[in-house]
């Protein structure tokens, strides 16, 4: 006569070490989330150069001594202005088209909204 044995430990074992590695992703993912908001508020702290444009107030000429801001963006900038309204920040300006993150991230010291 054999004797049966019961599987029922052998299967709380498992449901325990999966709940534990469920437990151990979601600590991971809420710490990663941590360090992605120290990043965004890293950046927030941006030096605005003393000559900076004001985006909002700036007419044609003065938009296009900003590096790579030709006559043709420096309209969009306007037109998006004057279409939208006011920029309350600084990177709405890659609304504008023909502006790109790449280029704000070149133009983000050189601007700013007031």
């Amino acid at each position: 006569m054999r004797v049966r044995k019961h599987n029922h430990f052998n299967i709380y074992s498992h449901l325990y070490k999966l709940l534990l590695l469920l437990i151990c992703l979601i600590w991971i993912a809420c710490s990663g989330q941590n360090k992605t908001k120290q990043i965004l508020s890293t950046e927030k702290r941006i030096q605005v150069s003393g000559s900076a444009v004001n985006i909002n107030t700036a007419s044609a000429a003065e938009l296009e001594k900003l590096p790579h801001i030709g006559e043709q963006t420096a309209r969009e900038i306007i037109e998006h202005r004057a279409k939208y309204g006011r920029f309350s920040k600084p990177e709405y300006l890659m609304f504008v088209r023909g502006i790109s993150d790449e280029r704000f991230r070149e133009l983000k010291t050189l601007v700013k909204v007031e």
